[in-house]
């Protein structure tokens, strides 16, 4: 998936978790609610202070606006988890082997 979709997907997550409309969004971002649908289905991109408006309007960071870390698949997040555990040390390796079972229980 290209860049400009999951940013759209990411605006439209942040948007449902404030329990926002499309039409919400865009009076408190001062756009036209079709522009924020744009901009959702990767089809649009916009300005830097259109952005920072976004941002403000879902309480979030500019930074978080572009946070696709969470929309890794499975077989991702596992290899790069194996990675970061092949590297830790051994004694760290103990400790994260005692909370994952913790949690996994």
């Amino acid at each position: 998936m290209n860049n400009l979709k999951l940013f759209g997907k990411r605006i439209k997550e942040l948007r449902k978790k404030k329990k926002l409309t499309q039409e919400q969004l865009g009076e408190l971002v001062n756009i036209d609610y079709k522009q924020i649908g744009n901009i959702e289905t990767g089809t649009y991109f916009t300005t830097m202070p259109t952005l920072e408006r976004i941002a403000a309007a879902l309480e979030v960071e500019i930074k978080e606006l572009f946070n696709f870390q969470h929309n890794k698949n499975k077989e991702l997040i596992l290899s790069e988890t194996i990675t970061l555990l092949e590297e830790a040390p051994e004694e760290t390796l103990k400790i994260i082997y005692r909370i994952v079972k913790d949690i996994i229980k």
